[in-house]
């Protein structure tokens, strides 16, 4: 996610804090809200995806490949 965009919801944060937001500003944030969380998701799944894990028996085994499919709820 951009950084310009991260600063627009801390700005629309601190604005709703100061004197309230109107009803597209609110739109806008929620929206924007959901692109980062989104995001993060993404960001945290690739990670989870690319760790090996070492059997007892010597073999590497990729977490992504084996549980990377199923969906989390």
């Amino acid at each position: 996610m951009e950084q310009s965009r991260i600063d627009r919801i801390n700005e629309l944060y601190h604005k709703s804090q100061a004197e309230g937001l109107t009803e597209e500003e609110k739109k806008e944030q929620q929206l924007l809200r959901q692109e980062y969380v989104a995001a993060i998701r993404g960001s945290l799944r690739a990670q989870l995806n690319n760790i090996d894990m070492v059997q007892e028996d010597g073999s590497v085994v990729n977490l992504g490949e084996q549980f990377g499919n199923k969906q989390l709820n």
